[in-house]
């Protein structure tokens, strides 16, 4: 089973791309897309719209995961994390893939065995979970797309 995770935001979108087959996981793809705060809103949905799109279109998952809605004290944040996770699940019912949502203490609890693990902890879970394809895994992803 081939999995696309997505963590939503606007200013940042992340994506990763695992596949399972007999118990085992291989990391196939990952990265982000960056849109700048000065372009139009309707512009930035549209990259990451485009952007799931593209990988839908390549690897051809058979589900899509995005990390569940968290509403802090900021609620434009909020709203726009929401437009881009709506520009993600339209773009998988597209193509008719599944969309799951988990939280994300329930990720890290799942990778690391705790769930308020820092993101260095997970990234070094995931990297050695997962062994390497396509590319490396540095401190921070890097860019597919920048607009």
């Amino acid at each position: 089973m081939r999995v696309l995770g997505i963590d939503p935001g606007t200013a940042a979108c992340g994506y990763g791309i695992v596949h399972e087959s007999g118990g085992r996981l291989r990391a196939v793809e990952h990265g982000w897309w960056k849109t700048p705060a000065g372009k139009r809103q309707e512009l930035r949905l549209r990259t990451i719209f485009d952007g799931v799109t593209e990988l839908i279109e390549e690897y051809e998952p058979q589900a899509v995961v995005l990390e569940e809605s968290f509403v802090g004290v900021d609620a434009r944040t909020a709203l726009s994390v929401g437009q881009a996770r709506g520009a993600v699940l339209v773009a998988a019912a597209g193509y008719g893939v599944e969309c799951a949502e988990y939280a994300p203490s329930r990720v890290k609890q799942a990778v690391c065995g705790y769930g308020r693990a820092e993101k260095a902890q997970v990234q070094r879970m995931v990297a050695a979970i997962t062994p390497r394809t396509r590319s490396r895994w540095p401190s921070a992803t890097r860019s597919r797309r920048r607009c």
